[in-house]
């Protein structure tokens, strides 16, 4: 079974439009603005993609074509196994939730690690990244609307509703860390943290006793 993933997806997508080498795939990703969703920054990881699902029959060289002194340059089309596996990821990405692990949320597990000073400038620090990209999001969103249906804008809309929602997580975990209402010491953190181990330790010793 073909290993399913975003790049992957996009493939197949793009060659169910029209036929088109990898090169041209790359560059729709990129100029229909599907980069914010689809890693395509490594070439290498495009042609990887392409070679698998080349493999596993999904698509097919269609034909190869010369431009000059260029290399040699293989045209794909996607196969009729190719259009079943589309719409089979792509019913199961729209209606499955699955759980990430982004860095950020990891980060924040750890926060701790940080006293609440370093904590705070690193936060702002990023609300401030976080707050300009939004708005920045928000701008394309508001010019591409006028000519796009809102069907091909789903991603970005999504996108830039995501960024705002940890735009104002940002901004209420700087108001606690600012007023002093969130604050911890190591202290206090290793009392906690002994605490929280006390009832492995008692349950440890029970079943010692059995």
């Amino acid at each position: 079974m073909t290993k399913r993933s975003p790049l992957a997806l996009a493939v197949l997508a793009l060659l169910e439009e029209a036929p088109m080498h990898p090169y041209r795939i790359q560059q729709l990703i990129a100029l229909r603005g599907k980069d914010k969703v689809i890693n395509v920054s490594q070439r290498a990881s495009l042609y990887s993609t392409v070679d698998r699902l080349a493999r596993d029959g999904l698509i097919r060289v269609l034909e190869t074509e010369r431009d000059g002194q260029r290399p040699e340059r293989s045209i794909y089309e996607i196969s009729d196994a190719g259009r079943v596996t589309a719409r089979g990821w792509l019913r199961e990405m729209l209606s499955v939730p699955k759980n990430g692990f982004p860095d950020f949320h990891a980060a924040l597990a750890h926060a701790p690690m940080l006293e609440p000073a370093e904590l705070a400038a690193l936060l702002r620090t990023r609300c401030d990244t976080v707050a300009c990209e939004v708005a920045e999001l928000e701008k394309e969103l508001e010019l591409a609307s006028a000519y796009l249906p809102r069907v091909v804008l789903l991603d970005a809309e999504l996108i830039a509703r995501t960024r705002s929602i940890e735009l104002g997580f940002l901004r209420d975990a700087l108001a606690g860390l600012d007023s002093g209402g969130m604050t911890w010491t190591r202290q206090s953190l290793a009392a906690l943290a002994l605490r929280q181990d006390a009832p492995s330790q008692d349950s440890v010793s029970q079943d010692a006793k059995h």
